[in-house]
């Protein structure tokens, strides 16, 4: 044990001089972002757009692209009573999650409000992965109260890459990945140098994608590897910017845009439900205790949902971003949390939040100011409800498996 540093010694603070930490793949990201636009991302720097978001989004939608994700929050959990901790923990049933499995999933707190969103990588029968936007671990360590469980945040021990876009199954068998039996929601362990590379077949863009998890030793070979055995199907990094134009495309909500977490929200009424952001379809009602179990009960049981998230066309093709909607064009009803005009579906589509007795989106207008000419010009205009995710195409199937794949 080391000696406890003298109390009256002079604390040197340096934590400024590097205020963001860099991910393991930096030193190319660096190389390649020639507008050297970074933006911060849970406390790490990651680039909003290596050169043009538009060429980027449209490698997404055609070709291949890289995108660090090594910043996402990472926190393995293992141990006996590994299941029946992350079944208290989280809406799901992890219990029917098989090893080698993925799911999608999202946990409240005792109130039934959503505190993030994430996904659960079951890696062996009493071990698991819990991948999410925010820092979670004293809420972590609380919820193991009685249970046989150990965790441990492994943020800094794993890079990992996003690999998008229609031809990644084509780039990873270039690379000599055989990934050709990887269904959707499903992960594979391969051999790479002198340590091993998890696939998994997830991603956030709605297109067919692939995200790599490997050591940061590992890191540099790795994206090397990869842009040398995509550079002849037009594989390239890609910012922030794209991702979240697809992300929008693709219908995914993002937790701080789309919905405030409960252990953020300053004001009471900011808090939602899965109900309220359309989660609800994921709570397994059947497994027993989860927190936020009986709140979620009476509103389920009430129908005391106050909001419901939705999918909203909206014409013309200036963006909604932020705007407000109106009832009859009178009274607020709602809020833009996301909007794109769509490249893709050549559409302006978006995300928003409105009141639950206006789910149905009828009479709903939105208000949007339009930059002319230096010169706010405001629109008022009537949205049409409409599912999501906006885009589902087929290219989300390797060419190999013809569309016969089922999670």
């Amino acid at each position: 044990m080391s000696a406890a540093p003298h109390l009256n010694a002079p604390l040197v603070l340096t934590h400024f001089t590097a205020p963001l930490a860099q991910t393991p793949f930096h030193p190319r990201t660096e190389a390649a972002n020639r507008l050297q636009g970074w933006a911060p991302w849970a406390g790490y720097m990651t680039a909003t757009c290596f050169g043009d978001s538009t060429m980027e989004h449209t490698a997404i939608r055609n070709a291949a692209t890289l995108y660090d994700i090594s910043p996402m929050v990472k926190y393995r959990i293992t141990g006996p009573d590994a299941v029946v901790y992350l079944n208290r923990l989280t809406l799901r049933d992890v219990g029917r999650l098989a090893v080698g499995q993925v799911h999608y999933t999202a946990w409240c707190d005792d109130l039934g409000k959503v505190m993030d969103d994430g996904t659960v990588f079951r890696l062996g029968p009493d071990d698991f992965r819990l991948c999410c936007q925010e820092r979670h671990l004293p809420w972590l360590l609380d919820s193991a109260w009685g249970l046989e469980v150990r965790l441990r945040d492994e943020t800094e021990d794993l890079a990992a890459l996003a690999l998008q876009g229609p031809v990644s199954a084509t780039v990873l068998a270039q690379a000599g990945f055989d990934i050709q039996a990887l269904k959707p929601f499903r992960l594979a362990t391969f051999p790479f140098l002198t340590g091993e590379v998890m696939i998994s077949r997830t991603g956030f863009t709605g297109d067919l994608g692939y995200e790599l998890w490997i050591g940061p030793d590992l890191a540099l070979p790795l994206w090397d590897h990869l842009m040398q055995a995509g550079a002849l199907y037009g594989l390239m990094p890609v910012g922030s910017e794209a991702v979240m134009l697809a992300r929008l495309e693709a219908g995914f909500i993002t937790t701080g845009m789309d919905f405030v977490p409960v252990q953020h929200a300053v004001r009471e009424d900011r808090a939602r439900s899965p109900f309220e952001i359309g989660l609800d379809w994921m709570i397994a009602w059947d497994k027993g205790h989860f927190t936020g179990r009986r709140a979620l009960m009476a509103e389920r049981d009430d129908k005391s949902s106050k909001w419901a998230l939705v999918g909203l066309d909206i014409p013309g093709n200036v963006s909604a971003e932020g705007a407000i909607l109106y009832f009859d064009k009178r009274r607020e009803a709602g809020f833009i949390t996301a909007a794109c005009w769509s490249p893709t579906l050549k559409r302006n589509i978006a995300i928003a939040q409105v009141e639950a007795r206006h789910a149905s989106c009828d009479h709903l207008w939105v208000e949007i100011y339009a930059l002319r000419e230096l010169q706010y010009q405001k629109l008022m205009l009537p949205v049409t409800k409409t599912a999501r995710p906006f885009f589902a195409p087929n290219a989300a199937v390797p060419p190999h498996r013809g569309g016969s794949d089922a999670a």
